[in-house]
């Protein structure tokens, strides 16, 4: 291997990181240019007013496949959450879940409004055909909207909007359902092999433990790239860095002036902190009113953290478009809040606008190949845009672009 080529990674986010580890394994010493303070891309954690906050709600799906090969569950002190959801509407809550992992949800379950005996007796058919149904088989299989594979598979309007609808647009960050029925079912898949988790210390323990294990690896942190040309990075303030190899872990559109940008998915997440947990449990609220802005609530100090305030946080996503000023939307958030769920929300804590949450992918892939990755001779991209909108996408894809640039150097 010619190890001694330099070889640079625009990005620390997970894809970046995943490349840097694949390539110090084969003998490289990467360089990792990133536009912010620290590793983790879209997955970050902040420590405000002493509640630990992440940039937006996020979880790990224990059962990624890339996940469990890159990192130490154990290490990561992963906090569990109940595998169901307690859904509002019209000031009324329901309670739903997989009783198969945790046996207390099973009456409440079979007892649930939200469709009829014909949609539970789907919903099983539908958890025994993914069962058996190979990642790579999802992906391979015709990808249709997942609003049309619901409805093909027999599910009825009333289930589909009472909770298809609120618990996929928390994942998907679109109202519609229109999002590929590969992601869909992979997405299902992963939630019926494994729980739905948080590491102790917030969601960017993952990069940071990543990063740990990084050795050779040469990071410059507060470096903001304007353009890539063969062999060649312009930074922001013109100065040159040269290198054999550039991989773009990051949105390529404009540092490469793409004609077709990768277009993004949004979603705005507040923070608020509240007199009590009305929950009780680590459980995802979903609010299933039309009219509702919010789509999902979450008490963040129902699992275990490194909070230092003894207070309970609240942490409400939105995921419909709107026109709100920050005050008016906190107004119309503690309403719905009050009104629908009968929470009142007390201070204000923070808001993260997320503007590049996921990509929006009109078809997505599982692995991809030579075509998903290499964009020249000298520049390689990397990244959940490059398959699908997911983490175990960008672990996926920084392993195939290092294995690409190994078999270039042999």
């Amino acid at each position: 291997m010619e190890s001694n080529k330099k070889i640079t990674i625009i990005g620390a986010g997970i894809s970046g990181l995943i490349a840097a580890i694949e390539l110090e394994k084969l003998g490289f010493n990467p360089i990792v240019i990133e536009a912010t303070d620290r590793v983790g891309g879209r997955v970050k954690t902040d420590i405000v007013d002493e509640f630990q906050l992440d940039h937006g709600f996020q979880v790990l799906l224990e059962a990624y496949p890339k996940a469990k090969k890159y990192l130490n569950y154990k290490t990561l002190e992963l906090q569990k959450l109940i595998p169901g959801a307690v859904i509002y509407k019209n000031r009324e809550t329901t309670l739903i879940g997989d009783p198969l992992r945790d046996f207390s949800l099973l009456v409440p379950t079979i007892l649930a409004n939200v469709g009829s005996i014909k949609d539970k007796l789907a919903i099983f058919k539908l958890n025994l055909e993914l069962k058996n149904k190979s990642l790579e088989a999802i992906f391979d299989s015709e990808q249709v909207s997942t609003l049309q594979y619901l409805r093909d598979k027999g599910f009825s309007e009333r289930i589909i909007k009472n909770f298809f609808k609120p618990f996929f647009s928390d994942i998907f960050l679109e109202t519609d359902l229109r999002t590929s029925s590969a992601m869909f079912q992979f997405t299902y898949k992963m939630f019926g092999e494994g729980l739905a988790v948080i590491p102790k210390d917030g969601i960017q323990a993952i990069p940071n433990q990543l990063k740990s294990q990084l050795t050779k690896t040469v990071f410059r942190f507060n470096t903001r790239v304007k353009t890539v040309e063969e062999g060649c990075i312009v930074l922001e303030d013109d100065s040159v860095i040269t290198s054999d190899i550039i991989v773009i872990a990051t949105d390529a559109s404009k540092i490469l002036g793409l004609e077709k940008p990768v277009v993004w998915k949004s979603c705005d997440n507040l923070y608020f902190e509240v007199e009590q947990n009305t929950l009780k449990k680590p459980i995802i609220g979903l609010l299933a009113n039309n009219d509702s802005l919010i789509n999902n609530i979450f008490y963040t100090t129902s699992v275990a953290n490194n909070n230092k305030s003894k207070g309970h946080l609240l942490s409400v996503t939105i995921v419909k478009s709107h026109n709100l000023g920050e005050t008016n939307l906190i107004s119309q958030v503690k309403s719905e809040l009050k009104n629908n769920c009968g929470i009142i929300a007390g201070r204000f804590v923070k808001r993260y606008r997320i503007k590049k949450a996921l990509p929006d992918l009109e078809r997505v892939d599982y692995k991809g190949n030579e075509d998903n990755f290499k964009f020249s001779e000298t520049i390689y991209l990397a990244g959940d845009t490059q398959l699908n909108g997911s983490l175990n996408a960008a672990m996926t894809s920084g392993e195939a672009v290092a294995k690409l640039i190994a078999e270039r150097f042999k």
